[in-house]
């Protein structure tokens, strides 16, 4: 996809402001450099690419699996120096790569172990190699402070060697001169001092010549004169000559480390773009983390829905002086591609334009944007804005000149695939010839299949909002009684301006007023009215609504805690059945056995103790085992097999008589259960029920009265039946009549009856 967003529509939309923003939030110069080069993305994949990093990056903050520090120096000179032949880096250079190295190396393996938890950020990495080289020769060879190691070569080694013992003799040799001319009191208190890295001795001006050695300076008063003892001079150009060798091969050991390094200039460079862009992607995340952002649903088919978005500068702002933001809910799609807003002045008209421009803007920039998770947007290939007056001093163009001339860029690279945002649509000329102007260029972007928001004035363009299918009134919500805009925007309704009430506002005499509105044609007047009654009946209904909506949770809520406790009375009672039928058993068998017992105590035959015992029990085991004829049957067969005596028919009937009755017990114990227990839940829903028919508000084959509050089946607003007719009702609504056919009307409240 090749997108076409414009440097001017940036700067319409203060995309430069977001970029300040997230740039501070990046830990290294390449990284906020990065950033400011940020624009949006034309491929697709790409685009993807960078918002899921973003994300992923997001949810480390969140997770124990933290991703690692990735701080760096620049190393851009040294690249460059890498690409000179016969020059070396110097110490400190090679500390720098080797900390380079090592940073993305052990990226490199924690994406690998992690990569379930990010995967784009690892597939991201999976092209960049990982190489230990570079820091293990640069770590040989030098040392954490950038210094040339002693054993980095053997001639080196032996350098050293040499150099601490003449530093050692040296030492020795200066000691025992200034303890001698110490003794002879030609030395100043502070007795020595350090000159070109040398150390002289502080000999007093008077003594000068007694001491043998060379002068090296004297103090700022001439009280004191610098020596180097004649001892020491020999062992100090030896230390010299021996420095001199000892940098000759550092020189020689940095430039056979330089060659090794050299051919992976091309990889250094590959890795300070990799951490340079994760700083990137990480200040993203971090100022996403700010402003509450998220990553909305990408769909293909054309549409914006974005639930509760904010404008991030503002909030930002507003956060920063406790104040509240509102955030605003808006949809485009196929059969809403256009809107319309309109509205006071300083109702929020311009900055919802500017919100929706804004966030589609980072979004394709590859930056999370502030709205509900639910979100879902589509990409778009253009973005053209018209927002602010933009008149052009250079071009000597005015303000309206200026828009002509936009409009006419609109209307050549307008296409299916394009977003369009202005703001005050069709001013800066005649209201009724750049009205017209307006209506013409609003049914070419119709017509063009392009999505877009537009604000205005103009009345016709209200109107032209509401013929048009596809084309979609909207108004920001505004407080008659307190004359306060709510900043709120609601779609389906165009809005009133509200011109003489915010001027009321505005502390304007009302004989001003009230000569003003005079002046203006009583049908705008009639027609704005209206509009402003409608916008307050529609903020009532939505109270109303809202009303209704916790009314229904709540009577859910009850209904589910109705339902549980329900299913533990239930519960209880298959528990207390139980219960009881085997108290019941236990019971019967307690009185069978005695039965028995009593009749052997009487006749003293085991014989007939045995076999009664055995018959009993095995009737028990029957009805105990047996639900069915064909069950019993089978154990009589079973019985047979093994050679026990069959029960008689006589002896079956009886068995079943008894299940039967068995039945017949249980079910009436459970029967007298439910009559217990269940009146109060029989209670509660009638009562319920009660409650469902008192707020029906559609009665059927009702005859209506005078007096009784109805509204129209396909409608919103209510009013009183003044007059019946036949078939025919004048409704008065307050401000105005309107009859109508009984049979469109429903009832919202019966009259009164006077007593």
């Amino acid at each position: 996809m090749a997108q076409n967003i414009t440097d001017k529509t940036l700067i319409d939309l203060e995309f430069s402001t977001i970029l300040e923003t997230i740039e501070e939030y990046c830990i290294s110069d390449l990284g906020r450099q990065m950033v400011q080069r940020i624009r949006p993305i034309r491929r697709t994949l790409e685009l993807k690419s960078e918002l899921h990093q973003v994300n992923e990056y997001l949810s480390s903050f969140e997770n124990e699996n933290r991703i690692p520090n990735h701080y760096f120096e620049e190393i851009s000179k040294e690249i460059s120096l890498l690409g000179i032949e016969d020059s070396f880096l110097e110490g400190t250079a090679f500390i720098k790569i080797a900390s380079m190295s090592e940073n993305v190396n052990d990226l490199l393996l924690f994406f690998k172990k992690f990569k379930e938890y990010y995967p784009t950020l690892f597939a991201q990495s999976e092209d960049i190699e990982f190489n230990k080289l570079l820091s293990d020769q640069i770590k040989k060879l030098i040392s954490p402070f950038g210094e040339v190691v002693d054993n980095a070569s053997v001639t080196l080694q032996n350098i050293r060697k040499d150099i601490n013992k003449i530093r050692g003799q040296l030492g020795g040799s200066f000691n025992k001169a200034m303890a001698n001319y110490s003794s002879q009191g030609y030395l100043d208190d502070i007795r020595e001092s350090v000159i070109d890295n040398q150390r002289v001795l502080a000999v007093q001006a008077m003594y000068r010549k007694r001491v043998n050695g060379a002068i090296m300076g004297n103090s700022k008063t001439g009280s004191i004169v610098y020596i180097a003892p004649e001892a020491t001079l020999q062992l100090s150009r030896e230390l010299q000559n021996i420095k001199y060798e000892e940098q000759e091969e550092i020189v020689k050991i940095l430039k056979n480390l330089t060659n090794i390094i050299r051919p992976y200039a091309p990889l250094l460079q590959k890795y300070q773009r990799y951490l340079s862009h994760l700083d990137s992607i990480g200040a993203r995340a971090k100022y996403a983390q700010n402003i509450n952002a998220c990553l909305p649903k990408i769909v293909r088919d054309k549409k914006i829905y974005l639930k509760d978005a904010y404008h991030p500068i503002l909030w930002l702002e507003n956060a920063q002086k406790g104040l509240n933001t509102i955030p605003q809910t808006l949809e485009l799609h196929k059969t809403q591609q256009i809107i319309v807003i309109s509205g006071p002045n300083a109702g929020g008209k311009s900055i919802t334009l500017k919100t929706i421009g804004l966030l589609q803007v980072m979004l394709q920039s590859g930056m999370l944007i502030p709205v509900h998770e639910k979100s879902e947007v589509s990409i778009f290939d253009k973005i053209l804005t018209d927002i602010g007056d933009n008149q052009s001093i250079e071009n000597q163009l005015s303000t309206y000149s200026y828009r002509l001339k936009n409009m006419r860029n609109f209307l050549k690279r307008c296409n299916d695939n394009t977003l369009f945002l202005i703001d005050e649509f069709g001013t800066g000329s005649d209201p009724e010839l750049g009205g017209a102007l307006a209506e013409v260029f609003l049914e070419e972007f119709y017509e063009k299949g392009a999505f877009g928001i537009i604000t205005t004035h103009y009345s016709n363009l209200k109107v032209l909002a509401s013929e048009l299918e596809n084309v979609t009134n909207a108004n920001m919500q505004f407080d008659q009684r307190s004359l306060e805009p709510l900043f709120k925007l609601h779609t389906g309704q165009a809005g009133s301006s509200f011109t003489f009430e915010v001027a009321q506002k505005n502390g304007i005499p009302f004989s001003i007023i009230n000569r003003a509105k005079k002046k203006v044609e009583r049908e705008k007047i009639r027609l704005d009215k209206t509009i402003a009654k409608l916008q307050k009946e529609r903020n009532e209904l939505q109270r109303r609504a809202d009303g209704l909506i916790k009314e229904q949770q709540s009577a859910k809520v009850n209904a589910e805690k109705l339902h549980k406790q329900q299913q533990k009375i239930q519960d209880k009672i298959e528990s207390f059945q139980e219960l009881y039928d085997n108290n019941q058993k236990m019971l019967s068998y307690g009185r069978k056995t005695n039965e028995l017992l009593n009749k052997f105590f009487q006749t003293r035959n085991k014989k007939e103790l045995r076999d009664d015992f055995m018959k009993w029990s095995l009737i028990e085991q029957t009805k105990t085992e047996l639900t069915k004829k064909e069950k019993i049957n089978e154990e009589l067969k079973k019985k047979n097999d093994h050679k026990e005596k069959p029960l008689s028919k006589r002896d079956r009937t009886k068995i079943n008589k008894e299940l039967k009755q068995r039945q017949q017990l249980k079910e009436a114990e459970l029967k007298k259960t439910e009559q217990e227990i269940l009146p109060e839940v029989k209670k509660i829903r009638v009562k319920k029920e009660k409650v469902e028919r008192e707020k029906a508000i559609f009665i059927k084959d009702y005859q209506f009265q005078i007096n009784d509050t109805v509204r129209l089946k396909e409608g919103n607003a209510k009013g009183t039946i003044e007059k019946l007719e036949k078939n025919t009702a004048i409704i008065n609504y307050g401000l105005f009549t309107a009859k109508t056919d009984v049979a469109q009307l429903e009832l919202v409240r019966k009259a009164k009856k006077n007593k």
